[in-house]
Protein backbone atom coordinates (compact mmCIF):
# COMPACT_ATOMS: atom_id res chain seq x y z
CA UNK A 1 0.00 0.00 0.00
CA UNK A 2 1.25 3.67 -1.06
CA UNK A 3 2.04 5.66 2.32
CA UNK A 4 0.40 8.67 1.98
CA UNK A 5 2.24 12.28 2.84
CA UNK A 6 0.05 14.45 4.10
CA UNK A 7 1.00 18.35 3.49
CA UNK A 8 3.71 17.60 0.54
CA UNK A 9 3.09 17.04 -3.06
CA UNK A 10 6.34 17.00 -5.49
CA UNK A 11 8.42 18.73 -3.09
CA UNK A 12 6.16 21.24 -2.67
CA UNK A 13 4.32 23.32 0.58
CA UNK A 14 0.65 22.21 0.34
CA UNK A 15 -2.50 22.78 2.92
CA UNK A 16 -5.02 20.31 3.06
CA UNK A 17 -8.51 21.18 2.76
CA UNK A 18 -12.15 20.30 4.09
CA UNK A 19 -14.14 19.66 1.51
CA UNK A 20 -18.18 19.17 2.12
CA UNK A 21 -19.78 16.55 -0.28
CA UNK A 22 -23.30 17.40 0.26
CA UNK A 23 -25.66 17.67 1.81
CA UNK A 24 -27.54 18.99 -1.44
CA UNK A 25 -29.72 16.25 -2.75
CA UNK A 26 -28.20 15.07 -6.04
CA UNK A 27 -24.87 14.05 -3.60
CA UNK A 28 -27.24 10.68 -3.18
CA UNK A 29 -30.06 9.06 -3.01
CA UNK A 30 -31.55 11.77 -0.45
CA UNK A 31 -29.50 14.49 1.49
CA UNK A 32 -25.91 13.02 2.72
CA UNK A 33 -23.08 15.15 3.77
CA UNK A 34 -19.25 13.91 3.26
CA UNK A 35 -17.16 15.88 5.26
CA UNK A 36 -13.37 15.04 3.07
CA UNK A 37 -10.11 16.73 4.37
CA UNK A 38 -8.45 16.10 0.96
CA UNK A 39 -4.71 17.02 0.23
CA UNK A 40 -4.85 17.79 -3.59
CA UNK A 41 -7.27 15.48 -5.54
CA UNK A 42 -6.95 12.52 -2.58
CA UNK A 43 -9.09 12.09 0.12
CA UNK A 44 -6.63 11.95 3.25
CA UNK A 45 -10.28 11.65 6.09
CA UNK A 46 -13.72 11.15 5.89
CA UNK A 47 -16.66 11.56 8.00
CA UNK A 48 -20.12 10.58 7.04
CA UNK A 49 -22.15 13.38 8.45
CA UNK A 50 -26.11 12.38 9.04
CA UNK A 51 -29.40 13.46 10.07
CA UNK A 52 -30.42 15.75 7.45
CA UNK A 53 -33.44 13.94 6.52
CA UNK A 54 -34.69 12.84 9.94
CA UNK A 55 -38.16 12.47 11.09
CA UNK A 56 -38.50 11.19 13.97
CA UNK A 57 -40.25 8.03 12.58
CA UNK A 58 -39.56 5.88 15.43
CA UNK A 59 -41.04 8.58 17.98
CA UNK A 60 -43.94 8.84 15.87
CA UNK A 61 -44.51 4.53 16.10
CA UNK A 62 -45.40 5.55 19.51
CA UNK A 63 -48.47 7.65 19.34
CA UNK A 64 -49.79 5.54 16.51
CA UNK A 65 -52.03 2.45 16.28
CA UNK A 66 -50.36 -0.85 14.60
CA UNK A 67 -52.48 -0.25 11.08
CA UNK A 68 -51.23 3.67 11.73
CA UNK A 69 -47.37 2.38 11.59
CA UNK A 70 -47.36 0.36 8.52
CA UNK A 71 -47.88 4.15 6.47
CA UNK A 72 -45.02 5.57 8.29
CA UNK A 73 -42.48 2.44 8.04
CA UNK A 74 -43.01 2.12 4.03
CA UNK A 75 -41.66 5.00 3.66
CA UNK A 76 -38.02 5.10 5.18
CA UNK A 77 -36.69 3.51 2.37
CA UNK A 78 -38.71 4.50 -0.66
CA UNK A 79 -37.51 1.73 -2.46
CA UNK A 80 -38.57 -0.84 -0.92
CA UNK A 81 -41.50 -0.16 0.95
CA UNK A 82 -43.41 -3.60 0.27
CA UNK A 83 -40.99 -4.66 2.35
CA UNK A 84 -40.50 -2.36 5.09
CA UNK A 85 -44.27 -2.91 5.70
CA UNK A 86 -43.88 -6.38 5.26
CA UNK A 87 -41.50 -5.83 8.76
CA UNK A 88 -44.23 -4.39 10.87
CA UNK A 89 -46.41 -6.77 9.93
CA UNK A 90 -44.73 -9.75 10.55
CA UNK A 91 -43.30 -7.95 14.29
CA UNK A 92 -46.90 -7.76 15.47
CA UNK A 93 -48.32 -10.89 14.46
CA UNK A 94 -45.53 -12.51 15.96
CA UNK A 95 -45.75 -10.57 19.61
CA UNK A 96 -49.76 -11.46 18.65
CA UNK A 97 -49.47 -15.15 18.28
CA UNK A 98 -51.43 -14.70 14.59
CA UNK A 99 -51.21 -17.69 11.95
CA UNK A 100 -51.42 -15.75 8.16
CA UNK A 101 -53.63 -17.71 5.62
CA UNK A 102 -51.28 -19.81 3.29
CA UNK A 103 -52.32 -17.28 0.59
CA UNK A 104 -51.81 -14.44 1.96
CA UNK A 105 -48.11 -15.70 2.95
CA UNK A 106 -47.22 -16.67 -0.69
CA UNK A 107 -48.73 -14.02 -2.07
CA UNK A 108 -46.49 -11.59 0.40
CA UNK A 109 -43.17 -13.40 -1.06
CA UNK A 110 -44.27 -12.73 -4.18
CA UNK A 111 -44.90 -9.48 -3.83
CA UNK A 112 -41.37 -8.89 -1.87
CA UNK A 113 -39.62 -10.66 -4.76
CA UNK A 114 -41.18 -8.15 -6.90
CA UNK A 115 -40.42 -4.71 -4.77
CA UNK A 116 -36.55 -6.32 -4.28
CA UNK A 117 -36.49 -6.33 -8.41
CA UNK A 118 -37.65 -2.53 -8.44
CA UNK A 119 -35.11 -1.69 -5.66
CA UNK A 120 -32.07 -2.83 -7.55
CA UNK A 121 -33.17 -1.98 -10.88
CA UNK A 122 -33.15 1.61 -9.39
CA UNK A 123 -29.45 1.71 -8.65
CA UNK A 124 -28.73 -0.66 -11.59
CA UNK A 125 -29.50 2.36 -14.03
CA UNK A 126 -28.34 5.25 -11.23
CA UNK A 127 -25.13 3.67 -10.13
CA UNK A 128 -23.67 3.47 -14.04
CA UNK A 129 -25.40 7.89 -14.73
CA UNK A 130 -23.30 8.45 -11.15
CA UNK A 131 -20.32 8.01 -13.16
CA UNK A 132 -21.25 8.41 -16.68
CA UNK A 133 -23.05 6.33 -18.17
CA UNK A 134 -26.57 7.59 -19.59
CA UNK A 135 -27.84 4.74 -21.02
CA UNK A 136 -28.10 2.36 -18.28
CA UNK A 137 -30.96 4.13 -16.51
CA UNK A 138 -33.32 4.27 -19.09
CA UNK A 139 -33.41 0.71 -19.84
CA UNK A 140 -33.48 0.19 -15.83
CA UNK A 141 -37.12 2.51 -15.83
CA UNK A 142 -38.22 0.36 -18.83
CA UNK A 143 -38.45 -2.60 -17.19
CA UNK A 144 -39.46 -0.26 -13.82
CA UNK A 145 -42.26 0.59 -15.12
CA UNK A 146 -43.39 -2.79 -16.13
CA UNK A 147 -43.85 -4.17 -12.62
CA UNK A 148 -44.58 -0.43 -10.99
CA UNK A 149 -48.02 -1.26 -13.00
CA UNK A 150 -48.51 -4.55 -12.17
CA UNK A 151 -47.88 -4.45 -8.51
CA UNK A 152 -50.09 -1.07 -8.86
CA UNK A 153 -53.11 -2.78 -10.24
CA UNK A 154 -52.45 -5.42 -7.25
CA UNK A 155 -51.81 -2.96 -4.32
CA UNK A 156 -53.42 0.54 -5.71
CA UNK A 157 -49.83 2.32 -4.72
CA UNK A 158 -47.04 3.04 -6.53
CA UNK A 159 -43.95 3.64 -4.18
CA UNK A 160 -45.96 2.93 -0.93
CA UNK A 161 -48.36 0.10 -1.60
CA UNK A 162 -49.47 -0.14 2.24
CA UNK A 163 -50.60 -3.67 0.68
CA UNK A 164 -49.65 -5.71 4.18
CA UNK A 165 -51.90 -5.25 6.49
CA UNK A 166 -51.38 -7.21 10.24
CA UNK A 167 -52.98 -10.71 9.88
CA UNK A 168 -52.21 -10.60 5.83
CA UNK A 169 -52.61 -8.35 2.91
CA UNK A 170 -55.48 -5.81 2.18
CA UNK A 171 -57.63 -7.57 -0.08
CA UNK A 172 -57.34 -10.40 -2.65
CA UNK A 173 -55.61 -9.71 -6.22
CA UNK A 174 -57.65 -8.94 -9.18
CA UNK A 175 -58.84 -12.15 -11.44
CA UNK A 176 -56.28 -13.04 -13.72
CA UNK A 177 -53.35 -10.69 -12.02
CA UNK A 178 -51.35 -13.80 -11.34
CA UNK A 179 -50.83 -14.33 -14.95
CA UNK A 180 -50.56 -11.10 -15.98
CA UNK A 181 -47.54 -10.34 -13.09
CA UNK A 182 -45.99 -13.53 -14.94
CA UNK A 183 -46.05 -12.00 -18.09
CA UNK A 184 -44.54 -9.27 -16.53
CA UNK A 185 -41.69 -10.93 -15.02
CA UNK A 186 -40.75 -12.76 -18.26
CA UNK A 187 -40.54 -10.06 -20.19
CA UNK A 188 -38.46 -7.78 -17.39
CA UNK A 189 -36.47 -10.90 -17.51
CA UNK A 190 -35.56 -10.60 -21.57
CA UNK A 191 -35.42 -6.47 -21.30
CA UNK A 192 -32.86 -7.23 -18.36
CA UNK A 193 -30.10 -8.47 -21.14
CA UNK A 194 -30.05 -4.85 -22.40
CA UNK A 195 -28.68 -3.75 -19.00
CA UNK A 196 -26.70 -6.77 -18.45
CA UNK A 197 -24.86 -6.68 -21.94
CA UNK A 198 -24.50 -3.01 -21.83
CA UNK A 199 -22.93 -2.52 -18.56
CA UNK A 200 -21.38 -5.83 -17.09
CA UNK A 201 -18.08 -5.93 -18.88
CA UNK A 202 -18.24 -2.59 -20.39
CA UNK A 203 -14.36 -1.56 -20.53
CA UNK A 204 -15.10 1.98 -19.40
CA UNK A 205 -17.37 0.80 -16.66
CA UNK A 206 -14.80 -1.90 -15.26
CA UNK A 207 -11.93 0.41 -15.59
CA UNK A 208 -13.66 3.58 -13.04
CA UNK A 209 -15.24 -0.22 -10.66
CA UNK A 210 -12.63 -3.07 -10.56
CA UNK A 211 -10.26 -2.58 -7.90
CA UNK A 212 -11.93 0.11 -6.46
CA UNK A 213 -13.27 0.88 -3.06
CA UNK A 214 -12.63 -2.75 -1.98
CA UNK A 215 -14.32 -3.97 1.11
CA UNK A 216 -12.89 -6.99 2.89
CA UNK A 217 -15.57 -9.73 4.58
CA UNK A 218 -13.58 -8.69 7.86
CA UNK A 219 -14.85 -5.09 7.70
CA UNK A 220 -18.31 -5.58 6.36
CA UNK A 221 -18.76 -7.98 8.91
CA UNK A 222 -17.42 -5.41 11.34
CA UNK A 223 -19.63 -2.60 10.14
CA UNK A 224 -22.45 -4.97 10.15
CA UNK A 225 -23.15 -4.70 6.40
CA UNK A 226 -25.89 -6.63 4.63
CA UNK A 227 -27.35 -7.44 1.77
CA UNK A 228 -25.67 -7.10 -1.79
CA UNK A 229 -22.58 -5.05 -0.47
CA UNK A 230 -21.90 -7.94 2.33
CA UNK A 231 -22.17 -10.28 -0.07
CA UNK A 232 -19.84 -8.94 -2.48
CA UNK A 233 -17.55 -9.12 0.13
CA UNK A 234 -17.94 -12.84 0.45
CA UNK A 235 -20.49 -13.03 3.24
CA UNK A 236 -22.26 -15.39 2.09
CA UNK A 237 -25.91 -14.76 4.47
CA UNK A 238 -29.26 -14.48 3.12
CA UNK A 239 -31.94 -14.80 5.85
CA UNK A 240 -34.10 -16.18 3.17
CA UNK A 241 -31.96 -19.14 3.43
CA UNK A 242 -30.45 -19.34 6.62
CA UNK A 243 -33.22 -18.13 8.75
CA UNK A 244 -36.34 -18.36 6.81
CA UNK A 245 -39.40 -16.82 6.99
CA UNK A 246 -42.81 -16.28 4.93
CA UNK A 247 -42.63 -18.73 2.39
CA UNK A 248 -38.71 -19.36 1.87
CA UNK A 249 -38.47 -21.63 3.61
CA UNK A 250 -40.20 -24.07 1.24
CA UNK A 251 -38.55 -22.39 -1.77
CA UNK A 252 -34.30 -22.71 -3.25
CA UNK A 253 -33.15 -19.63 -2.46
CA UNK A 254 -29.53 -19.33 -4.00
CA UNK A 255 -27.51 -16.85 -3.02
CA UNK A 256 -25.43 -14.43 -4.81
CA UNK A 257 -21.88 -13.86 -3.72
CA UNK A 258 -18.33 -12.84 -4.81
CA UNK A 259 -14.86 -12.15 -3.33
CA UNK A 260 -13.50 -9.23 -4.85
CA UNK A 261 -15.29 -6.92 -2.54
CA UNK A 262 -14.97 -3.96 -5.11
CA UNK A 263 -17.18 -1.63 -6.63
CA UNK A 264 -17.54 -4.21 -9.84
CA UNK A 265 -18.43 -6.87 -7.52
CA UNK A 266 -21.18 -4.88 -6.06
CA UNK A 267 -22.76 -3.76 -9.14
CA UNK A 268 -22.92 -7.94 -10.37
CA UNK A 269 -23.94 -9.05 -7.24
CA UNK A 270 -26.87 -6.77 -7.44
CA UNK A 271 -27.46 -7.42 -11.15
CA UNK A 272 -27.56 -11.15 -10.42
CA UNK A 273 -29.46 -10.95 -7.67
CA UNK A 274 -32.56 -9.90 -10.10
CA UNK A 275 -32.30 -12.62 -11.74
CA UNK A 276 -32.88 -15.04 -8.60
CA UNK A 277 -35.51 -13.05 -7.52
CA UNK A 278 -37.33 -12.69 -11.00
CA UNK A 279 -37.27 -16.58 -10.75
CA UNK A 280 -38.36 -16.93 -6.84
CA UNK A 281 -40.93 -14.33 -7.67
CA UNK A 282 -42.56 -16.61 -11.05
CA UNK A 283 -41.88 -20.07 -8.27
CA UNK A 284 -44.44 -18.27 -5.86
CA UNK A 285 -47.31 -16.90 -8.31
CA UNK A 286 -47.34 -20.66 -9.57
CA UNK A 287 -48.00 -21.55 -6.02
CA UNK A 288 -51.20 -19.32 -5.32
CA UNK A 289 -52.63 -20.29 -8.24
CA UNK A 290 -52.54 -23.73 -6.69
CA UNK A 291 -54.07 -22.59 -2.85
CA UNK A 292 -57.68 -21.46 -2.24
CA UNK A 293 -58.67 -19.79 1.05
CA UNK A 294 -58.49 -15.99 2.73
CA UNK A 295 -56.13 -13.70 2.48
CA UNK A 296 -55.71 -11.96 5.58
CA UNK A 297 -57.15 -12.94 9.34
CA UNK A 298 -60.68 -11.12 11.06
CA UNK A 299 -59.31 -8.96 13.58
CA UNK A 300 -60.75 -6.79 16.39
CA UNK A 301 -61.33 -3.00 15.44
CA UNK A 302 -59.31 -2.21 17.66
CA UNK A 303 -55.62 -4.34 17.14
CA UNK A 304 -53.27 -4.20 20.79
CA UNK A 305 -50.58 -6.71 20.69
CA UNK A 306 -50.13 -8.29 24.25
CA UNK A 307 -47.43 -7.08 26.78
CA UNK A 308 -43.81 -8.36 25.65
CA UNK A 309 -41.25 -7.82 23.22
CA UNK A 310 -40.52 -9.36 19.76
CA UNK A 311 -37.85 -8.46 17.23
CA UNK A 312 -38.46 -9.71 13.48
CA UNK A 313 -35.85 -9.51 10.75
CA UNK A 314 -36.21 -9.71 6.94
CA UNK A 315 -34.13 -9.94 4.15
CA UNK A 316 -34.89 -5.99 2.33
CA UNK A 317 -33.53 -5.66 -0.84
CA UNK A 318 -30.57 -3.27 0.46
CA UNK A 319 -29.51 -5.80 3.89
CA UNK A 320 -31.21 -6.74 6.64
CA UNK A 321 -34.12 -4.92 8.47
CA UNK A 322 -34.81 -5.46 12.13
CA UNK A 323 -38.05 -4.42 13.67
CA UNK A 324 -37.54 -4.43 17.87
CA UNK A 325 -40.89 -4.53 19.00
CA UNK A 326 -41.94 -3.79 22.96
CA UNK A 327 -45.60 -3.46 23.92
CA UNK A 328 -47.35 -3.06 27.32
CA UNK A 329 -50.78 -3.90 25.74
CA UNK A 330 -51.59 -1.43 24.46
CA UNK A 331 -53.50 -0.31 20.91
CA UNK A 332 -49.97 1.72 20.39
CA UNK A 333 -46.26 0.17 20.64
CA UNK A 334 -44.39 1.39 23.80
CA UNK A 335 -40.92 1.18 21.25
CA UNK A 336 -40.70 0.13 17.87
CA UNK A 337 -36.54 0.36 17.39
CA UNK A 338 -35.69 -0.31 13.67
CA UNK A 339 -32.19 -1.34 12.57
CA UNK A 340 -31.89 -0.96 8.74
CA UNK A 341 -29.59 -2.02 6.11
CA UNK A 342 -28.28 1.60 4.67
CA UNK A 343 -27.49 2.54 8.04
CA UNK A 344 -24.77 -0.13 8.66
CA UNK A 345 -23.74 0.21 5.26
CA UNK A 346 -22.74 3.58 5.10
CA UNK A 347 -20.58 3.54 7.90
CA UNK A 348 -17.76 1.71 5.79
CA UNK A 349 -17.24 4.46 3.88
CA UNK A 350 -14.80 6.21 6.50
CA UNK A 351 -12.54 3.60 5.70
CA UNK A 352 -13.18 2.76 1.82
CA UNK A 353 -12.64 6.57 1.22
CA UNK A 354 -9.69 7.89 2.92
CA UNK A 355 -6.79 7.12 0.24
CA UNK A 356 -9.03 7.16 -2.65
CA UNK A 357 -8.93 10.12 -5.43
CA UNK A 358 -12.07 12.31 -5.97
CA UNK A 359 -13.19 10.48 -9.08
CA UNK A 360 -13.35 7.70 -7.19
CA UNK A 361 -15.36 8.79 -4.38
CA UNK A 362 -18.17 9.22 -6.98
CA UNK A 363 -17.79 5.41 -7.99
CA UNK A 364 -17.43 4.27 -3.87
CA UNK A 365 -20.34 6.53 -2.80
CA UNK A 366 -22.55 5.09 -5.26
CA UNK A 367 -21.71 1.41 -4.99
CA UNK A 368 -22.64 1.02 -1.31
CA UNK A 369 -26.30 0.96 -2.60
CA UNK A 370 -28.23 2.83 0.42
CA UNK A 371 -31.25 5.15 0.82
CA UNK A 372 -31.02 7.79 2.99
CA UNK A 373 -34.01 8.28 4.81
CA UNK A 374 -33.00 4.57 5.53
CA UNK A 375 -30.45 5.88 7.43
CA UNK A 376 -31.89 8.72 9.18
CA UNK A 377 -35.42 7.25 10.14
Amino acid sequence: MTELTVGVGAGLDTADMVLNIGPQHPSTHGVLRLKLTVDGERVVTCEPIIGYMHRGAEKLFEVRDYRQIIVLANRHDWLSAFANELGVALAVERLMGIEVPERATWLRTALAEMNRVLNHLMFLGSYPLEIGAITPVFYAFREREKLQAIMEEAAGGRMHFMFNRVGGIKEEVPAGWTRRARETIAEVRKGMKDIDVLIRRNEIFMARTKGVGVLTAEAAAGYGASGPVARASGLDFDLRRDEPYLAYGELDVPVVTRQAGDCHARFECMLDQVYVSLDLAEQCLDKVDTIQGPVNTRLPKVVKAPEGHTYAWTESPLGLNGYYLVSRGEKTPWRLKLRTASYSNVQALATLLPGCLIPDLVAILGSMFFVVGDIDK
